[in-house]
């Protein structure tokens, strides 16, 4: 039992055995849409907190540690990134850190859940760029979205709820990973979150698996959000011909990273510096 009189919530991570818990002091929305349960509520310490179906997906204090890291990193590969498209985020963080790039002309959002996005513009400030003239909706199945398209987009990342959460799963399939290297264009780069080496490391290198079988350049990267499984978090950067270290755009990610909170130019590069293990189960050799 927890001491007090307050109402807490639990997001049980993988085996059930491990979790967070938090105090809500204010219960802020609720509902079950089609896909999913959609919680917002206010923690006295991680500020608003926004779940799906008992997971939590964005808290006020650490968002932009995961958004930052995921949108930024093949944001600064490219070497001019126009087109861009988000499967997942439905928040709204990953389109804010694309749509900090002058560069870009057009960034879809594709959320299966409409309400998600609606929940976000009502409740959460990572909705705030919902309303650039750059920004495009589309509601549907992403797996199913991006088939149509061939020699599209610049860069597609994959801001996804886990693989094993309702329609999570198809965006985790070697399938999907083709269809999105056929909607790239000749420098198009794909980066998707890839759960964590501590509870979901078997995902993580399946999705590494499926993804090499796919694209020519694969590379991991690492970095922190407290309040995830682990606290420590994994991304995987493919292209078709840039490497994320070498075609780096130092200079430009260094301007912009005055403006941020955790990304940066020197990070950038360190990311992709691994411990051993994640290096070896990768490669196979443990």
């Amino acid at each position: 039992m927890i001491p007090g009189k307050h109402l807490w919530f639990f997001d049980y991570f993988p085996g059930g055995d491990v979790g967070l818990f938090m105090r809500i002091s204010n219960m802020v929305h609720s509902q079950q849409t089609r896909y999913q349960r959609i919680d917002v509520f206010d923690n006295p310490t991680l500020g608003r907190v926004f779940a799906l179906d008992g997971i939590t997906m964005t808290t006020d204090a650490d968002e932009f540690m995961y958004h930052e890291m995921l949108a930024h990193v093949p944001m600064f590969s490219h070497p001019n990134p126009v087109s861009v498209l988000i499967v997942g985020g439905g928040d709204g963080g990953t389109l804010r850190e694309v749509l900090r790039h002058p560069g870009v002309k057009r960034a879809v959002l594709c959320e299966i859940d409409e309400q998600v996005v609606e929940a976000a513009r009502q409740y959460l400030k990572t909705s705030e760029s919902f309303d650039d003239k750059r920004a495009e909706f589309a509601y549907e199945n992403g797996a199913d979205y991006v088939k149509r398209f061939k020699n599209e987009f610049d860069v597609i990342i994959i801001d996804s709820t886990d693989p094993t959460a309702g329609e999570g799963g198809h965006l985790f399939t070697q399938e999907f990973y083709k269809s999105c290297f056929d909607a790239l264009r000749e420098d198009g780069i794909l980066t998707v979150q890839a759960e964590n080496a501590l509870y979901d490391f078997g995902w993580t290198k399946i999705t590494h698996r499926r993804i090499s079988s796919v694209f020519p350049i694969v590379k991991a990267y690492q970095g922190f959000v407290p309040t995830y499984p682990s606290g420590y978090w994994l991304y995987i950067f493919a292209s078709k011909n840039i490497d994320p270290v070498e075609n780096f755009r130092y200079n430009d990610a260094k301007d912009m990273s005055q403006k941020l909170k955790y990304y940066n130019e020197e990070l950038h590069k360190a990311c992709f510096v691994l411990p051993n293990f994640i290096k070896n189960e990768l490669k196979g050799k443990m």
